[in-house]
């Protein structure tokens, strides 16, 4: 139950209430006995944190998101929903900024201005100089992902070296010699994503430990690049039967290559990855993957956030998540073919 659901019974704005809680101005007897009765009725009991950071100087919170010449994927679409709902449910306001080369000076406004009480970035860095301006800003901030020394900050992520080492080993197990990993843009890897990077190191990890063939290819962030790639793995190495992927925007451009190619999935070619439930559910077929909980990782985020700004003294605190994988039916035994190549 929020401040605008009391608005609402009330027939008073979500501003009326939150004077009658924080007594900051004045409100009628009339009206304050309403909103009174409305508390009482739904047994509201706003979180002390929450509260803190709404008697705050903004009461908003920043988000900073890709660029907009970067097309959201269906998990950091989730990602975005979920920090808006969480935020709402806390009666706060958002402030979308984008991040970027060509949006340094946004970035270092939204600091500055203290136009926001805390921050919550996404796409991290392992090296990120974001995190570095915000802690000399003595700026609140949680990560949704974490650089490659997290120690001191505040973040939720999702364990992607695991992840894909565990895909990697699900293939394995059903007779998989040779394997792909088909990863972020060559861009994104450059930048030193740092899911990209920790897939690959899951990659290579299960690769040398099962006494497996692996290739890693750098894939463009859309369907498109998901169809070149797939072309080029098809061309350079026919004897691969098995794609692991954290690129789910790449996936519809995959499938699509390897139909033209006349293979079927999973009869001769398995595919598994990382993804949004939603996104691996509406595949054709649909994907074996560890489905990523996007949803509650923003709300976690936003939680993490308001105590980290209510309580400045608070030792950090982060979520790491590991998702089981979802056996759906994009993955199948290693094909005849290659059992008899061998």
């Amino acid at each position: 139950m929020n401040i605008g659901e009391i608005a609402r019974r009330a027939g008073v704005s979500r501003s009326t209430v939150s004077y009658a809680l924080s007594g900051k101005r004045n409100v009628s007897q009339e009206t304050l006995a309403r909103v009174q009765q409305v508390i009482e009725e739904l047994n509201y009991r706003p979180n002390a944190a929450a509260r803190a950071l709404k008697e705050g100087r903004t009461r908003t919170l920043g988000l900073v998101i890709p660029p907009a010449a970067r097309r959201l994927t269906y998990m950091q679409l989730d990602f975005v929903a979920s920090v808006l709902d969480a935020a709402a449910r806390a009666d706060l306001d958002v402030l979308l900024s984008p991040s970027g080369d060509m949006h340094e000076g946004a970035f270092q406004r939204l600091i500055d201005g203290r136009r926001v009480d805390g921050v919550i970035l996404m796409e991290i860095r392992l090296d990120d100089p974001r995190v570095t301006q915000l802690q000399k800003a003595d700026m609140p901030f949680v990560s949704i992902g974490r650089t490659a020394r997290p120690e001191g900050t505040w973040w939720v992520d999702v364990d992607n070296e695991y992840l894909i080492n565990r895909c990697v080993r699900h293939l394995a197990d059903l007779g998989h010699r040779d394997i792909a990993l088909i990863n972020r843009s060559p861009e994104m890897l450059a930048a030193g994503y740092g899911p990209g990077w920790r897939a690959r190191q899951g990659f290579r990890d299960a690769i040398a430990r099962g006494g497996l063939t692996g290739w890693e290819y750098s894939c463009g962030d859309d369907a498109a690049g998901g169809d070149a790639c797939m072309q080029l793995i098809l061309e350079e190495h026919p004897e691969i039967t098995a794609a692991a992927t954290i690129n789910e925007a790449a996936l519809p451009g995959v499938q699509r290559a390897l139909h033209r190619a006349g293979l079927s999935v999973p009869a001769d070619f398995s595919l598994i990855g990382v993804a949004a439930q939603h996104w691996a559910e509406e595949c054709h077929p649909p994907l074996t993957s560890a489905d990523v909980p996007a949803g509650e990782l923003g709300a976690h985020a936003v939680s993490l956030l308001i105590e980290r700004i209510a309580n400045p003294a608070a030792l950090p605190k982060h979520l790491l998540l590991c998702p089981p994988i979802s056996l759906r039916e994009s993955v199948g035994r290693v094909p005849v073919r290659s059992i008899a190549a061998s």
